[in-house]
């Protein structure tokens, strides 16, 4: 009985102890529930303390961005501005130092820098060495490119809409393009001398570019009009009537006469005469050629020199161009045009390079072809005749202000040389260019025997010079051994 009342007691001490930890739990858990809203509200304020500060300093760097971007934006232009006025500033040095507008001061003629002459579809070249051209067509894409772009810099100028234009404005097109001379110094840049011209007009249009080793830039653009620029060509001539008649009919037969004086323009022919005794006969045979031709004539020896001092000072009327030439010497009408925008009374002479041909015997042997088919631009025809000064083309006026020939010099090409030397000192322009209208026809030199030992072997090596190429000298000296060797190869062949 105690004993269940016992076990009573605890199952009823059990149950109020599960009671008050029911009610305990219960009652912490109240009071949990009651105290996490404020723990959230401030957990969700912190977190929006922590945003609005976050979104100010992006704000704050954002502002900062867009300041820092518009101060590289001002330093930007201010470098550009810099670098453009330090680049015209170079570009303005380099082109006061290339010799464009005046001539440069050289010491000697080894000292001037040659043009190169150009086409379309070629370059003539004055490069030496036996395995350059004379002349190349433009198969190099670097120089291809080059002279492109500057043909495509003219062009765009030329074709540019100007506000006077007119509904006949000229359209110009690669087709138009005549000639071209360039050349480039080393420490300077290239120079560009282009001119155009349309096959109906007489006048051409010429620009000078010059590329400062930087985009190219024009510095010179005129129009010139050929037909209005007289050329006096002087020609001093000696011996009998006979050869005085088959050199003037060789001469007139290229460029002089009636069909070349009206495709030209103005042309007029000087002669002087030394020691003929049969004038009037030479007279009409010039008379009989072309009405623009003057006779002087001088009871004397013939002196290249005298001759060609004389013919350019009897012209009085104006201040004529000169083209000093000699009767070996055949030109074309496109050359006339050349020595016309070559030179410049004040500013510029022109002293072009011919093509001297070898001996036709030697090139063709027995088929010698025309005079006229001869003039062929190739390395087994010719070469370029760099060491000759006698051929150039100038204004009276800077002939005459130059002094012209010194009396005082003796020989035959040094007198050539002297006047060329005092164009080198002086402040003109000497254009030294490659001609593809000039040519020297071959003709027999003569060594005399009463010549010094020195002479008479420099006489001898430019007889050799001019008689054919390196290739086909040496199989001349060595025509034996060829044809030993072509007999050997065809009995080998048959046994």
């Amino acid at each position: 009985m105690q004993r269940r009342w016992f076990l009573g007691k605890r199952a009823i001490a059990a149950l109020l102890f599960c009671f008050v930890l029911l009610l305990y739990r219960q009652a912490c858990r109240s009071q949990s529930q009651t105290r996490r809203p404020a723990g959230e509200d401030a957990f969700e304020a912190l977190l929006q303390q922590h945003e609005r500060r976050y979104l100010q300093h992006s704000r704050n760097l954002t502002r900062l961005i867009s300041q820092l971007k518009a101060e590289l934006q001002r330093s930007a232009v201010e470098l550009e501005e810099q670098n453009q006025s330090e680049l015209e500033e170079f570009l303005r040095k380099q082109l006061r130092r290339a010799e464009i507008f005046t001539g440069e001061r050289l010491p000697d003629e080894f000292a001037v820098l040659p043009f190169e002459t150009f086409t379309l579809r070629q370059v003539y070249q004055l490069e030496s060495g036996l395995a350059r051209l004379p002349v190349e067509s433009l198969m190099g894409q670097d120089r291809r490119n080059e002279l492109n772009g500057a043909l495509e810099a003219a062009l765009h100028l030329l074709n540019e809409p100007q506000l006077r234009d007119s509904q006949q404005r000229r359209v110009y097109s690669p087709q138009h393009f005549y000639e071209g001379i360039f050349r480039t110094e080393r420490d300077k840049g290239t120079l560009y001398d282009l001119t155009f011209r349309e096959n109906s007009v007489p006048d051409f249009r010429r620009l000078v570019f010059f590329r400062p080793f930087a985009p190219l830039m024009k510095v010179k653009e005129e129009l010139m009009d050929a037909s209005q620029i007289l050329i006096n060509i002087i020609v001093p001539l000696a011996d009998t009537v006979d050869f005085a008649r088959h050199v003037m009919l060789h001469f007139f037969s290229l460029c002089l006469s009636d069909a070349c004086i009206r495709q030209d323009g103005r042309t007029h022919l000087t002669v002087v005469l030394f020691g003929s005794e049969k004038m009037h006969e030479v007279k009409g045979i010039l008379d009989g050629m072309s009405r623009n031709v003057t006779l002087i004539r001088l009871n004397e020896a013939f002196s290249r020199r005298r001759g060609l001092d004389l013919g350019a000072r009897a012209w009085k009327r104006s201040n004529v161009l000169l083209f000093l030439c000699d009767v070996n010497i055949r030109f074309s009408a496109e050359f006339l045009n050349s020595c016309r925008m070559n030179t410049e009374p004040g500013q510029k002479v022109f002293y072009p390079v011919m093509f001297s041909l070898y001996n036709p015997e030697v090139i063709y042997g027995q088929h010698i072809p025309s005079a006229e088919d001869q003039l062929v631009i190739r390395k087994d025809f010719g070469f370029w005749k760099d060491f000759d000064f006698g051929t150039t083309c100038q204004y009276r006026s800077d002939f005459i202000n130059t002094g012209g020939f010194d009396v005082s010099v003796k020989g035959g090409a040094t007198e050539d040389v002297h006047l060329y030397r005092k164009f080198l000192h002086s402040s003109l322009m000497v254009v030294r260019a490659p001609s593809r209208g000039l040519f020297h026809v071959w003709h027999p030199t003569v060594c005399h025997a009463h010549l010094s030992s020195e002479t008479f072997k420099l006489c001898l090596q430019d007889k050799a010079l001019n008689q054919a190429s390196h290739s086909q000298l040496g199989q001349i000296i060595f025509h034996q051994q060829i044809n030993n060797h072509l007999h050997k190869y065809k009995h080998n062949i048959k046994s």
